[in-house]
C-alpha cells in the first residue's frame, strides 16, 4: 500500500510541474513550440498483490494427506472426447519434461464415460484403457505421483440417479485395473460436481463408486469434491463418506473476471484489461484463508486445490502475479495446489520454447511435505 501511495504523490508532483511549466509562468518558463503537444502521462502502475509466506505442510488427523508437493494437471490430453482434439496428444517425455521442473505429483483428467458402454455392463473400450494406463505408468515411473481423475460426465450432473450404477460400473473397472499399482497412484471419483450433482445428491453417488473402488482397493486414497464446481465454498458443506483413506479437494479460479478474461469458451466472452492484485482481490484472498481454516477445524482435515489458473491469453506478468500469489497464499497455511494446466490450456509449457520461466519459477508450495 505504501508503494501505491508513494507512486501517486510522485505522479502528482509530476503533473504540477508539468502545469506550471507548460501555461507559462511569472519566473519566465518557457511555452512549448506552436502546435506542440503535450505527451500523454505514464500509464499508472499495476496493483500490488498481497504477499503470504509458505509454511509447513498441514497434517490431518482425520484421514489422510497427500504428499502432493508441486503438482500441474495434464490439461486436455485425456479429457476431450478423444486424445488430440484440444490440444496435442500425452507425450512419454513429458513425465520426465514435469518432473525435471521440480513437480511431484501430475493430476490426469480423463473422460472415461466417454468411452464405455451406454448399457450394462458398461465396458470400457479395452484400448482406452490400455492407453489411460500407460500415461499412469509412464508418470509413475518418472517418480511422479498420479491423481486419476474421472472428468467431463455431463450425464451424470444432469441424471445423479440415472446414471449412479454406470457410474459406479465405470469405477469398479477402473479399480480393477490398477488394483496393483503402487501406492501413490490416487483416484478422484468426480470432477468438479455441478448441476443436479449436488451436495443432497452426492451421497448416494459417493457410496455406489466408492463401494466399486473398495472391492479391489481396500486401502487406497480417494478423493471427492463437493457441489457447485468445487468451488472455495463447497468447503462449508462438501459430504464426505465414512471411509478412513478420503482427502477433500476444492478448485480456486477466483476472481473469475480475471483468470477467464479474453477466454473463447466463456459465454460471454469477458473483457480483457482486468489486471489482479487490487485492493478488493487482496481482500478476498485472506476471506479465502478464513473458509479453507474453518473447514480444518471443523473437520480435523487437510484439503487440497485441485485446480488454479489463468487463462493464457492473460499478460504473462499478470499470470505468473496470480501463481505465485494464490500458491503462496494457500502454502501460508500449509495447502498445497495443482496448477492447471501443463500445456494446451493455460499452458506452463510451449513446445519449441519451453517453460514459462516467470510462472514456474513463482510457482510455490508448503515449506515441507506432508
Amino acid at each position: 500500500m505504501a508503494v501505491r501511495k508513494a507512486a501517486s504523490a510522485l505522479a502528482f508532483a509530476f503533473a504540477v510541474l508539468a502545469a506550471c511549466g507548460g501555461g507559462g509562468s511569472a519566473t519566465g518558463s518557457t511555452p512549448p513550440p506552436t502546435g506542440g503537444t503535450t505527451p500523454p502521462p505514464p500509464p499508472p502502475p499495476p496493483p500490488t498483490p498481497a504477499s503470504y509466506t509458505p509454511g509447513p505442510a498441514a497434517v490431518a488427523s482425520v484421514g489422510p494427506t497427500l504428499p502432493l508437493g508441486k503438482c500441474v494437471n495434464l490439461s486436455n490430453m485425456l479429457e476431450p472426447p478423444n486424445e488430440g482434439d484440444w490440444g496435442r496428444a500425452f507425450r512419454d517425455d513429458d513425465a520426465a519434461n514435469i518432473r525435471a521442473a521440480g513437480f511431484t505429483t501430475v493430476r490426469l483428467p480423463v473422460r472415461f464415460a466417454g468411452h464405455a458402454g451406454a448399457s450394462p455392463p458398461y465396458t470400457i473400450d479395452p484400448a482406452f484403457m490400455a492407453r489411460v494406463r500407460h500415461v499412469v505408468e509412464t508418470n509413475l515411473a518418472a517418480g511422479l505421483n498420479v491423481i486419476l481423475d474421472l472428468h467431463n460426465y455431463d450425464e451424470l450432473m444432469a441424471d445423479p440417479a440415472g446414471q449412479r450404477d454406470r457410474f459406479a460400473a465405470l469405477w469398479r473397472q477402473i479399480a480393477e485395473e490398477f488394483r496393483d499399482a503402487p501406492d501413490n497412484l490416487w483416484f478422484e471419483l468426480i470432477n468438479e460436481p455441478n448441476g443436479n450433482l449436488n451436495d443432497a445428491a452426492l451421497p448416494a453417488v459417493f457410496e455406489a463408486a466408492l463401494a466399486a473402488v473398495r472391492a479391489s482397493n481396500p486401502d487406497r486414497i480417494v478423493i471427492v469434491g463437493g457441489q457447485n464446481w468445487s468451488g472455495i465454498d463447497s468447503l462449508a458443506t462438501v459430504p464426505i463418506p465414512d471411509d478412513p483413506h478420503i482427502v477433500v479437494t476444492f478448485h480456486y479460479y477466483d476472481p473469475f473476471d480475471f483468470t477467464h478474461q479474453g477466454a473463447p469458451f466463456v459465454n460471454p466472452v469477458l473483457p480483457t484489461g482486468r489486471q489482479f492484485g487490487t485492493a478488493a482481490d487482496n481482500a478476498q484472498l485472506d476471506a479465502v484463508l478464513v473458509k479453507v481454516t474453518n473447514f480444518m477445524n471443523r473437520t480435523d482435515r487437510v484439503p487440497f486445490v485441485g485446480e488454479y489458473g489463468a487463462y493464457e491469453g492473460i499478460p504473462v506478468a499478470q499470470r505468473a502475479a496470480y501463481y505465485h500469489t494464490v500458491t503462496s497464499v494457500f502454502a501460508s497455511i500449509g495447502i498445497q495446489s495443482c496448477a492447471w494446466g501443463y500445456t494446451n490450456t493455460f499452458h506452463l509449457w510451449r513446445d519449441g520454447t519451453g517453460w514459462i520461466r516467470e510462472i514456474l519459477d513463482g510457482i510455490e508450495t508448503t515449506m515441507t511435505m506432508p
